[in-house]
């Protein structure tokens, strides 16, 4: 039995394909294969196809149509990859992580801060394919402002490249802003005598802050080697993109280094935590030794008048009672005094 053809099979998998000519879209609609195959009957363009999580006939299709790898079939349909950059012959493949701020009602009811997803893209000479697992990080607005600048889409897919990497930092930046307000919160919370922070909260963020670390800092490898490099394939990476990677390699080495800082961070927040675990429980300590020492003076005096003896010093007085009572009472106050004056009680 014959195959289908990839446009069938992809198709709903397929957020939106479109050729573009000369930096403007083409009229009309396309499958993955008749853009493909238009913008090589023209001979200039490129097709950009964006799916989101296809199954693996989905991406099997549409990688005979676009002549991927079936590695890379592989790698778009299982999510959670790490970022890294991969060339099979003339096609470039570059996988990263998106990373989305769930807005929690509170830092001390959220089970979870960072949602992350996945886009991998495969750049050829004459087409792009981006494949995006995650509710979050749509593209639309990414196609729709490339769209109004045709003088930047005449540079090829490079720019379409260039865009989504830039929309991924932004996210990124955003997520750090948000993270960054919350330990914040929890620095706050820990230095106020009259807030307790529970360690947990601090460990959700620590790791949040540690997914985060993986999903960006791997990146950096990538986002140097495309900025250093002047042809990859047959189309090489045109020079303005070049430079505008290495502003965006700029941006996200400082999205890097704010997130070491915001482990260091978090790291003496727990170290503060459990120092003022401990100091409160030896507060408590103290506190219970004190009113024990109290009660153990008196039930003590109390219990060598209690013994069974004829022969007791004052037992038979008139006022020994009235004399153990002033004793008791005498001795506690000094030892509530003397306790209190060394901040035991």
């Amino acid at each position: 039995m014959d195959r289908q053809p990839a446009s069938i099979d992809a198709a709903s998998a397929v957020v939106d394909c479109a050729a573009y000519v000369d930096g403007v879209r083409v009229p009309g609609t396309y499958t993955p294969e008749s853009a493909l195959r238009e913008v090589r009957r023209r001979g200039s363009g490129f097709v950009w196809l964006g799916l989101f999580e296809p199954t693996y006939v989905q991406m099997t299709a549409v990688a005979e149509t676009y002549g991927l790898h079936e590695l890379v079939a592989e790698d778009s349909v299982h999510a959670h990859q790490r970022p890294k950059i991969e060339q099979y012959d003339d096609v470039i493949v570059l996988v990263m992580r998106t990373a989305h701020y769930l807005s929690p009602t509170s830092i001390h009811t959220a089970d979870d801060i960072v949602d992350t997803g996945e886009i991998l893209a495969a750049i050829g000479s004459d087409f792009i394919v981006t494949v995006r697992h995650g509710g979050h990080t749509a593209l639309t607005g990414v196609r729709d402002e490339l769209e109004g600048a045709p003088e930047r889409m005449r540079l090829g897919p490079w720019v379409v490249l260039h865009a989504v990497i830039d929309r991924i930092v932004d996210g990124y930046l955003a997520v750090i802003d948000s993270v960054e307000g919350d330990i914040d919160t929890l620095e706050v919370e820990l230095l106020s005598p009259d807030r307790y922070t529970p360690i947990e909260q601090i460990y959700l963020v620590k790791r949040e802050v540690l997914e985060l670390r993986r999903s960006v800092n791997p990146l950096a490898v990538a986002l140097s080697t495309l900025a250093a490099t002047t042809a990859v394939l047959s189309n090489p990476i045109p020079k303005e993109v070049r430079r505008h990677l290495r502003d965006v390699a700029e941006h996200h080495a400082a999205v890097a280094e704010r997130i070491v800082e915001f482990d260091e961070v978090i790291s003496s927040l727990v170290a503060a935590t459990l120092a003022r675990v401990n100091l409160q429980q030896n507060t408590d300590l103290r506190k219970i030794t004190a009113w024990a020492s109290l009660a153990a003076f008196v039930t003590a005096f109390a219990g060598i008048y209690g013994m069974n003896f004829q022969f007791m010093p004052e037992l038979r007085w008139r006022y020994g009672y009235l004399l153990w009572w002033i004793i008791a009472v005498t001795g506690a106050a000094s030892l509530f005094t003397l306790f209190r004056r060394k901040r035991w009680l």
